[in-house]
């Protein structure tokens, strides 16, 4: 209610007495004599005129308001964001039917005022139909040449480790903050993927992008970039936007310089990466006289700025959960590492173990599911009128799966609300699936990354077991640990500080 109250305050400063009590009368009148939404329409809570829901959500943990609401109108709800009609999706079976059995209704990529104003449309993960189509299957083809999910990215991740486990040495066991070092070792694959080669850690251009890429993910969840989004037309006063279109500018010069450099040295018979691979096919289709191409700035630029943002921010926060856990839990870090020791011993880990390590990777899942660091997938929109589960559905609705509702369905899971390796072991001890194990989403829009990423969280997680154990820093107790997210678009652990002492 306090970022409403400002909100409500700051409007009704830009009009005079008389305006405001008439437009709160018009308000009211509207109110009343509306009709209520068709019988067979998702239900919800009655919105008023304009501001829609919105005292009735809790803009910092949005996800948490939608979930309570769905206890009292069902797993298809509709909510007023403003102006703007959501139907929010609750539950493991009802994000399923729809994101899986209704893969084509529900696969379209609904856009945010943001998102409008900085991509229009572009890239990888905003775009519709046949651009989406093609620049996917494009991405999913060339950055598998390129490694991804084979030996080669698994020899990246390896040598990453290297250059990880050589920084945090350098930490003599004192306590650090976990996150710049996670997000600079796990940025550098997906670069090495795009753009052919890794960075230092010293490199400032590097490290500013990782920085301000992990900046815009804050800003862009905050209470005032989605009031933003319902009502574009306040832009102009809300600072946070100008600051992220700052930022986005800033990176899209770096990464023009870089596709510069790129350019300057390609050899089309030895594609380097991701962004070799695009300016070949875009110099192909050029010459052979289309000018209507997918193939072109505008997509390999806001392409790569959405692999290296997804491929850095979300696992290497899964990482800093996982870590934060076992500082939290001692006695699961430790059957790791026994783990770990009696399958692998001291040599380096390989993704191959991983079906003989079931304790390890049931611990890895469970941080996947616990950490919940997406408990929103991003906008869908229907792409053809519907009627889902007894409600009927327009084309164009804006439809907002919540994730969070899946990874803790109190009928899914037997402790949802703890962390729980158990939840993905049978009672043999051997690793088990769980169908309701969604944190990279489903259908159509799942994840391109997912394979990278799980091969990522395995070898960093376990290599980091057999170097170190992580612990609280001095002064702070297992207990005083804080499990608390920080809400925004992805649930990262609050600031914390770890120790991490060597075991060499």
């Amino acid at each position: 209610m306090g970022v409403l109250s400002e909100f409500f305050f700051f409007v009704l400063s830009l009009f005079s007495p008389v305006s405001v009590l008439g437009f709160v009368l018009f308000l009211l009148v509207v109110y009343f004599i509306s009709s209520n939404p068709a019988e067979n329409e998702p239900p919800g809570p009655r919105p008023l005129p304009v501001f829609g829901n919105l005292l009735q959500l809790n803009l910092r943990s949005l996800h948490t308001s939608l979930w309570e609401l769905s206890k009292k109108y069902g797993s298809v709800l509709t909510v007023w964001m403003g102006p703007n009609k959501w139907v929010i999706l609750v539950g493991y079976k009802t994000v399923k039917e729809a994101l899986v059995t209704h893969a084509e209704v529900f696969g379209e990529r609904a856009s945010t005022a943001l998102m409008r104003e900085t991509s229009n449309g572009h890239g990888l993960i905003w775009s519709n139909g046949e651009r989406w189509r093609d620049l996917r299957r494009f991405a999913i083809t060339n950055l598998r040449d390129f490694g991804m999910g084979k030996k080669a990215c698994e020899d990246k991740i390896t040598e990453e480790c290297g250059h990880l486990v050589d920084v945090l040495q350098n930490y003599n066991g004192k306590a650090f903050d976990t996150m710049q070092t996670l997000n600079y070792s796990v940025s550098n694959i997906i670069c090495s993927l795009v753009y052919g080669s890794r960075f230092q850690y010293q490199d400032p251009q590097f490290t500013t992008m990782v920085d301000l890429v992990n900046k815009r993910i804050q800003l862009a969840s905050t209470p005032p970039m989605l009031l933003f989004n319902m009502f574009p037309s306040l832009g102009r006063w809300i600072k946070n936007r100008q600051k992220l279109k700052k930022i986005f500018d800033f990176l899209k010069d770096q990464n023009r310089s870089l596709f510069k450099g790129l350019r300057e040295t390609l050899n089309p018979q030895m594609c380097r990466g991701f962004v070799d691979a695009f300016m070949v096919k875009q110099k192909a289709v050029q010459e052979s006289g289309v000018t209507d191409s997918v193939y072109n700035e505008e997509n390999l630029l806001h392409s790569v700025l959405s692999l290296f943002a997804a491929g850095t921010e979300t696992t290497s926060t899964t990482l800093r959960w996982g870590l934060l856990l076992m500082a939290k839990y001692p006695h699961i870090q430790d059957r790791v590492r026994e783990e770990i020791f009696r399958v692998i011993g001291s040599r380096q880990v390989q993704t191959e173990d991983r079906r003989d390590m079931p304790f390890t990777d049931a611990v890895i899942h469970e941080t996947q599911r616990f950490g919940n660091i997406a408990p929103m997938a991003l906008p869908h929109k229907t792409s053809q009128d519907i009627t889902f589960q007894g409600h009927f559905i327009k084309k164009g609705t804006q439809v907002w799966p919540l994730l969070t509702s899946v990874l803790y369905d109190e009928s899914e899971w037997e402790k949802p609300h703890s962390f729980y390796p158990d939840h993905f072991l049978d009672k043999d001890g051997k690793f088990r699936k769980r169908d309701a194990f969604m944190p990279f989403s489903a259908g159509r829009r799942i994840c391109l990354g997912e394979g990278l990423a799980r091969m990522e969280l395995f070898i960093f997680f376990v290599t980091l077991m057999q170097r170190f154990r992580f612990t609280a820093p001095p002064g702070v107790s297992e207990e005083e640990l804080d499990l608390t997210p920080s809400n925004g678009l992805t649930l990262s652990p609050r600031p914390h500080q770890l120790c991490a002492v060597s075991l060499a």
